[in-house]
């Protein structure tokens, strides 16, 4: 649970730290997606984020090798807290006393989970590796189909989309045998990891350009929380503490409706002064 949470400081933090970064390389020079992201790639706060993002899948896979994936999807579901409280510090957005509660209910529900969750289950069904590797087809049609519709629908899919791939690779890790070569190689869990997380980045990026942030994050929480959430618990024998299953069903609404509040956050946001974003 501590490499959970820990993947949510990294994620929440890099995305606040390469926002910085990409608008004072706005600031600085001509516009361009080429030209903004080679003068963000050369900010020490650019970097940092990436550093924190390898070193956050690092944390995800550690804790998805070790505790239920219920938990591990509902911390990285709260990195959204972590955002909204980095971006409050450094980029000086004002939060509204509903998203400080959110941000509150979020510690809430994780610290619930923390108390009721138990062991991993075991390794699952061998017909679920290949159910995966087409669950990540599934979401490149899905975004496929997603592009054709209006604006307010297109941005929850393309949301939704995404939360269903990286919950693709949430699976996937668990699913996995062994990490050396000649066990990766062969593995269709590997290829669903990898093909699922290329779809989640590419729907993700498309909901975010193409439509209203809020609801395709609140899309993308709802994707790769609750289904992967489902499949620990009926396949892959997550279980919780003797007893305790009631607060860990409670723990886990909590902490997605905290986050589900503070969905706005899924980007972060750019309302920074001046002072935040001085070229490095």
């Amino acid at each position: 649970m501590v490499c959970a949470l820990g993947a949510a400081v990294c994620f929440g933090t890099a995305t606040v730290l390469q926002a910085i970064a990409a608008r004072s390389a706005a600031a600085t020079g001509p516009s361009g997606d080429v030209a903004l992201l080679w003068r963000a790639v050369r900010q020490w706060r650019y970097l940092a984020g990436l550093a924190l993002d390898g070193l956050g899948f690092v944390l995800q896979i550690l804790a998805l090798r070790s505790v239920p994936i219920y938990a591990v999807g509902a911390a990285l579901a709260a990195s959204l807290a972590v955002t909204a409280v980095v971006a409050a510090r450094l980029l000086k957005v004002r939060l509204s006393r509903v998203e400080w509660a959110a941000v509150a209910v979020v510690c809430a529900g994780l610290a619930l989970l923390g108390l009721a969750s138990g062991a991993e289950g075991d390794e699952g069904p061998a017909w679920l590796k290949w159910a995966m590797l087409g669950a990540a087809a599934g979401v490149l049609l899905l975004g496929a189909v997603a592009g054709r519709l209006p604006e307010r629908g297109r941005a929850l899919t393309l949301g939704l989309g995404a939360g269903l791939g990286f919950g693709v690779v949430e699976v996937s890790v668990r699913l996995i045998d062994g990490f050396s070569p000649g066990e990766l190689f062969p593995d269709p869990a590997t290829y669903a990891l990898l093909l699922g997380g290329g779809a989640a980045f590419l729907l993700l990026t498309s909901a975010l350009q193409r439509g209203s942030v809020t609801t395709a994050t609140a899309g993308l929480v709802l994707g790769e929380t609750v289904a992967p959430a489902l499949i620990g618990v009926v396949w892959l024998g997550d279980r919780t503490r003797p007893g305790l299953g009631w607060l860990a069903i409670l723990g886990f609404a909590v902490a997605v409706a905290g986050a589900l509040a503070l969905s706005r956050f899924g980007e972060a946001p750019v309302q920074a002064e001046e002072s935040a974003v001085t070229p490095s």
